[in-house]
């Protein structure tokens, strides 16, 4: 009850014109941390004290909300496993704190039950991308979004199971998620300018990543209806780009290498759109990460 009559109190201090006292008030407040955030959005919606002390509680939430993002991005990096979904709904935190993670999971079990269902033991590695490729694409209606593909929402999980619109990463994210949930052996290549998948001709990989082209028997574009292609293909593409060969553009990526793109992309779109202060927090997280 004390504590919450002196954070009564130092709310009502923060439409103070003395940037003195409200510098202390908002470091008071943002040392509270997560507990503080629903009595400052309490205030917000019933208090009349102006557009200012309204943008002030604003400003303190999201960087009480930014810092535990950045705590829970250090947890993730530091994790045995390094959860792929676990990270990507992170970064979608990052824009939508509020995101209802539950619906994440159920709509992701939803597309995978309605893959199991047309699956079975006698198909080949390409008729298992076909059945996803079918119900990814016809059932779910999922596309690249080629109108407006350097959009950040591009980059957030919940936007995309719900407009079906992605570009190559996150579109590649769920696909690859989904599979292997499946255990299918699909993994991630870090492609130069467009982000592809890889399906692996050895089920032990489904634990160890791939280790050589080699072991990579083709290629998938979740950004064009599941495309297959050859690494040949591949090295066509990175030709035309003129960049040197690595087997990194060929070669499955680990998820932090994923995460990280995923923030590129992002920094990219908000310098993009001229949002200056999106791109600096962007950066926080990817020092995070890096």
């Amino acid at each position: 009850m004390r504590e919450n009559t002196e954070i009564d109190a130092l709310i009502q201090l923060l439409d103070d014109p003395d940037p003195t006292i409200y510098g202390h008030v908002e470091e008071k407040l943002k040392s509270i941390g997560q507990p503080v955030i629903p009595v400052l959005e309490s205030a917000w919606e019933t208090q009349t004290l102006g557009v200012e002390f309204q943008s002030r509680v604003e400003k303190i939430i999201h960087t009480i909300q930014f810092e535990g993002l950045k705590d829970a991005f250090a947890h993730w990096k530091n994790s045995k496993d390094q959860n792929l979904l676990e990270a990507i709904i992170l970064i979608a935190k990052y824009q939508y704190p509020e995101l209802d993670e539950e619906k994440i999971h159920k709509d992701l079990e939803k597309i995978e039950q309605d893959i199991w269902i047309e699956l079975n033991n006698n198909l080949t590695a390409l008729e298992q991308i076909r059945v996803i490729n079918h119900v990814l694409y016809d059932l779910h209606n999922f596309s690249g979004n080629t109108s407006n593909y350097h959009d950040p929402k591009n980059s957030f999980i919940n936007i995309v199971l719900e407009t079906k619109k992605g570009n190559p990463i996150s579109l590649s994210i769920i696909y690859m998620i989904i599979a292997q949930r499946l255990k299918l052996p699909v993994f991630g290549v870090n492609l130069p300018r467009h982000f592809v998948l890889a399906y692996c001709g050895n089920d032990e990989l489904l634990n160890h990543l791939a280790n050589g082209h080699d072991k990579v028997m083709f290629y998938i574009n979740p950004f064009s209806q599941g495309g297959v292609f050859s690494k040949k293909e591949i090295d066509q593409f990175i030709a035309q780009l003129k960049i040197e060969s690595n087997p990194v553009f060929t070669d499955p990526c680990d998820n932090l290498s994923i995460v990280s793109r995923v923030l590129n992309n992002l920094h990219f779109s908000y310098t993009k759109l001229g949002y200056t202060d999106k791109v600096a927090e962007i950066e926080q997280l990817q020092k995070v990460v890096a």
